[in-house]
């Protein structure tokens, strides 16, 4: 009889086991699908994602190959290329209400910063998702039966050592790479309101953009300048021009 409940035993270990690791498996390929399918909607751009590997038993997992494509009318490849995300989150938050996430960390990010110093790649995707976020009053069909969105709470959200591609299209496509200022966001959604993913993303990129345009304004003058490369077809470019520009930028800043 005890070597019965015993084998019974482990069979029961080895099948909560199993069960763990198949919700695992299950819940990565959950992520990767509903970022792929939900981010387009929000973003209005194509969203591709490599691969998501999150353990349920210690709560940390990474996110690979992260890419964010460009509005229309835009020529560049991509506004945001992320190699690698590493998070922490409290595993048994995940059945709750709110996920709480310990940390994101967010490693040499390549932004490209495409403008026709009028508006740019970046602003685009900001106010299409602000548009996303506010204007889920169209279709409140079934307001009472829809299940009410997770919130998070995100205790370290951090963006290091980033790169911005600065492409000109006004001064024929001219083009610079500048450094990314470091972005540190502390305590999201501590209260019990929380935060939703989508206010989440408008933060986080609504921050780039403005770190990238602050971080851009040096090289757009220089390539208007000729000090950086420019497009082999431009050509010289004036006083006229080189005020221009600058004014473009006084403007592109001045929004912000």
């Amino acid at each position: 009889m005890k070597k019965i409940m015993v084998r019974l035993i482990i069979a029961l270990v080895v099948v909560v086991i199993l069960a763990f690791l198949g919700v695992g498996l299950f819940l990565d390929k959950a992520i990767k699908a509903g970022v792929e399918t939900l981010g387009p909607k929000v973003t209005k751009v194509d969203v591709k994602l490599q691969s998501v590997g999150l353990s349920l038993l210690s709560g940390g997992g990474t996110i690979k190959g992260l890419m964010l494509g460009n509005p229309a009318g835009y020529t560049t490849p991509f506004a945001i290329n992320v190699g690698e995300v590493s998070l922490s989150l409290t595993p048994g938050s995940l059945l709750s209400d709110k996920v709480i996430v310990k940390s994101i960390k967010v490693q040499g990010p390549e932004i490209t910063y495409e403008t026709n110093l009028k508006d740019s790649n970046l602003s685009k995707i900001v106010a299409n998702m602000q548009g996303a976020a506010g204007g889920g009053q169209k279709e409140p069909a079934q307001p009472k039966e829809a299940k009410p969105a997770k919130k998070l709470q995100v205790d370290e959200f951090i963006i290091t050592g980033g790169k911005i591609h600065v492409s000109v299209t006004a001064l024929g496509g001219g083009t610079a790479t500048v450094p990314l200022p470091d972005i540190h966001f502390k305590d999201l959604g501590t209260g019990p309101d929380g935060i939703t993913p989508e206010e989440l993303a408008i933060k986080v990129i609504g921050s780039i953009e403005q770190g990238t345009i602050k971080a851009a304004a040096g090289a757009v003058a220089d390539i208007a300048k000729g000090s950086v490369y420019m497009a082999k077809d431009l050509g010289n470019v004036g006083t006229n021009a080189v005020q221009s520009v600058t004014k473009g930028i006084g403007n592109l800043l001045k929004k912000k």
